[in-house]
């Protein structure tokens, strides 16, 4: 990696003066460690990002490792979404690993522990080793199982193995130091009995080792030489470098385990645990519920893999942690789709307009282009008729002066199709407008090269041919939270934020060539927004389905109704 191509981060700038120290390049080993007890979520997208970042710019392998340490909260379900995650986003694992891979050997260095008089089983409840861990300012007392000898620690150790006593009650604890300042080094935990099937070892263990005992471990077998996580393991780096201490062989890579700090998204949240109670109180439809910040939800509600990662490396890495404006990324993802999204036409709020001087029954496929962002244009056809919808916001019955949409006797272009005139309407008993008549200039085709034609107007509408238009559903979102910090106030419920208008479901209409559209193809309905095609659409069923989710607007509105 060249310092000079880029200013370096600081993950980078530690990288490299390991390099200048000696430390070879074919020696570099990055890994994801996602536990598989949920599914990903945006911070996790910034962290595979970093990690898989950087194996591309140094071209050096990156491992998926599952943090499989804990069976009652883990499920294949789980393995398999965060897998289809990490490919999704646009990257490619050297080895698929798992902490259970591991668990003879971590048993083994456990032994090797007690052994050196460095770890002993202790029989003392939760709450009892709690009041003797102490506080922060008081120094903890020692257990009374802290000085059981080397032989009963194994014997009790062997039969934990086995198996012989229930869940609870016997541990096996490092002996560090009970008055340490760091009070994770106060004999923490290694391995707590737990009588669970395992989603890969199914019933062979029934001691579990616990996260600070299996990380850096793993991370040692599989001679990982940077082990990056978020800020809140800054405490738990004096441990990681007591266990490879007791264990490190010289001839081999040491891990380096180094902090970043977390990216908190505004208007959601990104603790797992939260994300779990939204889906199990059907607040949301499910993980992948496109109003969530999970990977999935993301992924179904139109965001693509490239826009991800342009917002992970936009906001970059830090050592504080901080919030970003969810808008930050919707930009992102905007820039994108405006690129790779086709333009067609829908109209999501119709009033029906009638092209009086149009033949009866006259019916014209013109020519639309696909995307004016293409390379080499490409154009599709799209149908004309007599009678059309257009979206009722276009049309002012007495509009003012800066309204340069169709009002009576003015003009507008219809886009791809002609310039028309707003000639009357036809209202219901109550007064609202059923109808629009309007006459067309049958010289002013667009393309059509005539001097009508290039007549200039003030204002262009999109539309859809009645007697041609798809039903669709459509689903609009919204933020899933009103404030942009739901979780931070502890006295407060974060539910209690949630947005009663997150998702409103309306009826639409589009042109034909959306029928054949598969799921997650994006489209930019024209003056309206960026969608997708979701997965309950299936426009082959009998009398066919057509449902699209509203991926973001073509400008950020939020900022200025949140200012109201």
């Amino acid at each position: 990696m060249s310092t000079e191509e880029k200013s370096l981060n600081f993950i980078e700038q530690i990288i490299e003066e390991d390099l200048k120290n000696g430390l070879s390049a074919d020696k570099l080993r990055f890994r994801f460690p996602p536990e598989p007890n949920g599914y990903l979520h945006v911070g996790h997208a910034s962290a595979i990002c970093l990690n898989f970042g950087l194996g591309i710019d140094y071209n050096a392998p990156v491992n998926l490792r599952f943090d499989d340490t804990n069976p009652s909260k883990e499920e294949q379900e789980y393995v398999d979404a965060i897998k289809r995650d990490v490919e999704w986003l646009g990257f490619k694992w050297d080895k698929e690993c798992y902490a259970s891979d591991y668990f003879q050997q971590l048993y083994d260095w456990a032994v090797v522990l007690i052994q050196k008089g460095k770890a002993y089983v202790d029989n003392q409840s939760s709450e009892e080793m709690a009041k003797q861990k102490g506080t922060p300012t008081q120094p903890g007392t020692n257990s009374p199982n802290r000085d059981r000898s080397v032989e009963e620690n194994l014997d009790l150790f062997e039969r934990m193995r086995k198996g012989e006593f229930p869940n609870g009650s016997y541990v096996l604890r490092a002996k560090i130091d009970m008055a340490s300042p760091n009070m994770l080094m106060r004999d923490p935990i290694m391995y707590r009995i737990m009588h669970a099937h395992h989603h890969r070892t199914g019933n062979d263990w029934c001691i579990y080792p616990m996260y600070d005992w299996a990380h850096g471990e793993s991370d040692y077998l599989e001679q990982i030489s940077h082990s990056l996580c978020t800020l809140e393991f800054l405490p738990h780096r004096e441990l990681y470098d007591w266990f490879l201490d007791n264990l490190y062989d010289t001839s081999k890579v040491r891990p380096k385990q180094r902090e970043f700090a977390r990216r908190n998204l505004s208007h959601t949240v990104v603790s797992k645990r939260k994300l779990l109670q939204l889906v199990e109180e059907k607040h949301v439809t499910g993980w992948d519920d496109p109003r969530m910040s999970t990977i999935s939800g993301m992924r179904r509600r139109g965001f693509t893999p490239a826009s991800i990662r342009n917002f992970a490396k936009t906001i970059g890495i830090a050592k504080r942690d901080n919030l970003i404006d969810v808008s930050l990324l919707e930009f992102c993802v905007r820039e994108d789709l405006n690129k790779i999204a086709p333009r067609v036409m829908a109209v999501l709020d119709p009033v029906k307009l009638v092209i009086t001087n149009y033949p009866d029954g006259q019916e014209e496929w013109l020519d639309a282009e696909n995307n004016p962002e293409e390379e080499v244009m490409t154009y599709r056809k799209v149908p004309f008729s007599k009678e059309l919808y257009i979206e009722r916001e276009d049309f002012q019955e007495e509009a003012h002066k800066k309204f340069f949409r169709l009002t009576l006797g003015t003009e507008v272009r219809l886009k791809n199709a002609y310039i028309i005139k707003g000639e009357s309407v036809v209202k219901d008993e109550n007064g609202n407008i059923t109808e629009i008549h309007a006459t067309y200039d049958v010289d002013s085709k667009s393309g059509s090269g005539t001097e009508a034609s290039q007549r200039k107007v003030k204002g262009t509408i999109h539309w859809v041919s009645i007697a041609h238009a798809k039903e669709a559903e459509v689903r609009i979102y919204d933020r899933l939270f009103t404030n942009e910090s739901p979780d931070k106030d502890k006295e407060v419920d974060f539910k209690e934020y949630i947005n009663p208008n997150s998702l409103k479901v309306i009826t639409g209409y589009v042109e034909p060539s959306l029928v054949t559209s598969k799921e997650l193809d994006h489209f930019q309905f024209q003056r309206l927004g960026y969608f997708c095609v979701d997965r309950d659409s299936n426009p082959e069923a009998s009398g066919g389905k057509l449902v699209f989710n509203k991926t973001v607007g073509l400008r950020d509105t939020w900022a200025k109704i949140s200012e109201q």
